[in-house]
Order: C-alpha cells, then sequence, then structure tokens
C-alpha cells in the first residue's frame, strides 16, 4: 500500500510503542523507512520491540514532564531531527464516576493529556525545523459520548481533552508549516481489550466484549478494528498526500459515532 522508501530520511517519534497501535505504526513506518524513536513504560517490551525495528528505545513515565522533555532530547541527540510525533500511550480507567478517585483522575489525565500535550510541546521546535507532522490518537471516547463508553467519564475527559487540544495546536502551528490531527479509532482487537474485558466483565468477559459489540451499526457482523488497521490512518496522515489535512478529527469507528 506504501512504498518501502515513503519516509526514507525520515525521523519519527512514537509514544506508546509497546502497545497494539504503536507496535503496529512502528512496524509499518519502519517498512517505509522511517528511522524511529520509540517510547513506552514497559521498558522490556520496548526493547525488544526496538531491537527487531532498529530504533531507539526510550524507557519513559510520560506522565512526568521531564521525561517527555527528555524523550525530544534523546531522539534529536541521536538523529539530529524530528520529523514526526505519534502520540499513542494511553491507560484506560472504567467504573461509575461516583467511585471514582483522585488517584483514578491523575493516572488517566496525566497520561492521556497531560503527556500528550507536553511531547508535544517538547517537538515543537524540532518539527518547526522540519515543517513535520504529528498524530495523536484520540479515539472515539474523545469525539462523541458513546452508549459504549458509558462509565468512563475520566477516560473520555481526557480523550477529549486530546481532540480539542490537537485543533488548538494545529491552529497554531499551521504558519510553521506544522500539520496535527486527530484519529479516533474505534475499540481496537488488543491484549489490552481483552484485559479489560476480564477486568470489568462481572464475571463474563465474552458479555463484555458482545456488549461493546452491540453498539456498531453492522449488528451480527460487527468485528473490532486490527492495530495495523489503524496504522495505515496513521501512516495516511503523515504523509504528503495527506498535506492539506491539518486540525482534523478522523474517525474509523465503523461508524459507531455516525448516528449520535
Amino acid at each position: 500500500m506504501f512504498d518501502t522508501d515513503l519516509f526514507e530520511g525520515q525521523v519519527i517519534v512514537i509514544s506508546g510503542a509497546a502497545g497494539g497501535i504503536g507496535q503496529a505504526t512502528a512496524q509499518r513506518l519502519r517498512r517505509c523507512g522511517a528511522m524511529l524513536s520509540l517510547t513506552s513504560q514497559h521498558a522490556e517490551r520496548l526493547t525488544g520491540i526496538a531491537e527487531k525495528l532498529d530504533a531507539l528505545p526510550l524507557a519513559a513515565d510520560l506522565s512526568r514532564v521531564r521525561e517527555c522533555r527528555r524523550v525530544i532530547d534523546a531522539t534529536l541527540e541521536r538523529y539530529g531531527r524530528i520529523d514526526a510525533l505519534v502520540n499513542c500511550a494511553g491507560v484506560w480507567v472504567q467504573g461509575d464516576s461516583e467511585d471514582a478517585t483522585e488517584a483514578d483522575w491523575d493516572r488517566c489525565i496525566d497520561l492521556n493529556l497531560k503527556g500528550t500535550f507536553f511531547l508535544c510541546a517538547a517537538a515543537i521546535p524540532a518539527l518547526k525545523a522540519s515543517r513535520g507532522s504529528i498524530v495523536n490518537v484520540g479515539l472515539d471516547a474523545g469525539a462523541i459520548g458513546t452508549a459504549g463508553n458509558a462509565g468512563c467519564a475520566i477516560y473520555c475527559a481526557s480523550k477529549g481533552g486530546v481532540t480539542l487540544m490537537s485543533k488548538a495546536l494545529a491552529l497554531e502551528l499551521a504558519p510553521h508549516g506544522v500539520r496535527v490531527n486527530t484519529l479516533c479509532p474505534s475499540e481496537i482487537d488488543s491484549p489490552m481489550l481483552r484485559r479489560h474485558a476480564v477486568q470489568y466483565d462481572s464475571g463474563d468477559p465474552d458479555g463484555y466484549l458482545n456488549g461493546l459489540l452491540r453498539h456498531y451499526p453492522q449488528r451480527g457482523s460487527a468485528r473490532f478494528i486490527e492495530p495495523d488497521e489503524v496504522a495505515c490512518f496513521i501512516t495516511f496522515l503523515l504523509t504528503k498526500a495527506a498535506a492539506p489535512i491539518t486540525g482534523a478529527l478522523l474517525g474509523v469507528d465503523f461508524g459507531v459515532s455516525a448516528g449520535y
């Protein structure tokens, strides 16, 4: 689908690179010739992925501003430039809002929103120099309050913040030739989703997953999106063909958000 030299000579930073979307994106961008700087809290898994892709592994807690800056500084020290930033890092929080704790709020907001913002902020000077691009992963929870996101107010707050922050950044950075877009997929078929099903299933993980699929317009043929399908759209948003697209929210959700 994409040429193997599409990003030849370009340096791309990917957060959440040890997760489903982040890893799939790293694999696809590497096949397109990009040099990669990968970051995640999961150091051991990150190292294994980076070795296979000849990438720079940077284990970091992106809920801390100094760690966001360290990732960008280390990337520039290694490669001398940054052409794109893809923010896939995130944590899920679910439960009745009346039972939510301050720790729940801080854990989710600090990584999903604060970490995304400060990684973008740290990368802006380098992206201005390369006239680069940012893609933030917001998920459908950052676009609309679908029935499938009931009980996920904190998570929706974090991803909704990412969506509007990205629009504001797009306007701020457009005069410098830097594009910023948000990709909002529906649930991803990944180990993380399976873990959520066990954690929040009330004894019925299959029922949890089927309950999510019932909100899809395809009904009997509904399925979860694959990580590499999301990676394809991220890759497109980083290409020259997407040059007119900035400040956009791209829903990749089987039409889940179309009926709300």
